[in-house]
């Protein structure tokens, strides 16, 4: 599944766009649109993003978690070297450091990744503040090739801002496509 990042100009191309990918066959759940204007989109009954997509709540997370399991080993062989609570500790014991040193790391990184900005998103963050909309549309294998014909023939006004196949992957990255018609935009529309 591929995600295609598309910027429309307004709502009246958004809600289009959104209109016209329904009859191609991609659902609701499959298109995504972050904007300032969040109530138009909500009066137009387009589908907006979520906190998932806009934060950088499972990234951060990630790396909360992964930190916390590096301490809690750092942890656990400072505990093995001192033996503050004697010789025979369980081992189990240390096990249980390590979780909840991992588990800590990821809490506090969900709770920093609310106040971050999705990294993938944040290329488009000043076309957004200047009031255009960020169509995000994930498209299976299958319907790929009919949401580029669709949007090239039909909505010209919308630019096909980035292709990312592994929106899932919350360290891949997004390379945003060159706004002139050049060789890096051809590879782009390719995908």
């Amino acid at each position: 599944m591929k995600c295609f990042y598309y910027l429309a100009p307004t709502l009246k191309s958004t809600q289009e766009i959104s209109d016209d990918l329904h009859n191609v066959g991609i659902k609701d759940f499959y298109i995504h649109v972050i904007s300032k204007d969040e109530s138009g989109l909500r009066q137009q009954h387009i589908h907006s993003s979520n906190y998932l997509e806009t934060l950088d709540v499972i990234r951060v997370g990630f790396l909360g978690a992964f930190l916390g399991f590096v301490v809690g080993l750092i942890c656990v062989e400072l505990m093995r070297y001192l033996k503050p609570f004697g010789p025979d500790v369980p081992e189990f014991v240390y096990l249980i450091v390590v979780a909840l040193a991992t588990l800590f790391g990821a809490w506090e990184g969900g709770l920093v990744g609310i106040g971050v900005e999705n990294s993938k998103l944040a290329r488009f963050h000043d076309d957004v503040e200047a009031g255009r909309y960020l169509i995000l549309i994930y498209a299976r294998r299958q319907k790929e090739e009919a949401v580029r014909a669709m949007m090239s023939d039909r909505h010209g006004e919308a630019e096909l801002a980035a292709v990312d196949r592994y929106f899932l992957n919350p360290f891949s990255r997004v390379i945003r496509s060159p706004r002139s018609g050049g060789s890096d935009a051809k590879a782009l529309q390719k995908g």
